[in-house]
């Protein structure tokens, strides 16, 4: 089964998440509202929090960094993000589960 946070499109796989900068550690914590949490080291200035986010998700999924791509969210907590590629939702299911 499908976790509620992650979604197969036409596209790729859209993964909604709830991400809360300036953490001690990178990593992912539990569910939020439906939304995977990811607490993320960087702080949320200057784009910093979400380009840490793209190159952690590109490193813990195996995915290049190019096919990860941030659809909304971009001043937001909340954010969706597609990615796309060779990579099923069950390798991200797995590699992302908390």
């Amino acid at each position: 089964m499908m976790p509620i946070w992650l979604k197969q499109t036409p596209a790729g796989i859209v993964l909604n998440l709830h991400c809360q900068p300036g953490a001690k550690l990178t990593k992912v914590v539990g569910l939020h509202d439906g939304c995977l949490k990811i607490s993320l080291q960087a702080p949320a200035l200057e784009n910093r929090a979400n380009e840490m986010l793209l190159s952690w998700l590109s490193k813990r999924l195996r995915v290049p960094q190019k096919q990860i791509q941030l659809l909304s969210g971009q001043n937001s907590r909340v954010k969706r993000v597609e990615i796309w590629g060779s990579i099923t939702p069950e390798q991200i299911a797995d590699a992302l589960s908390p």
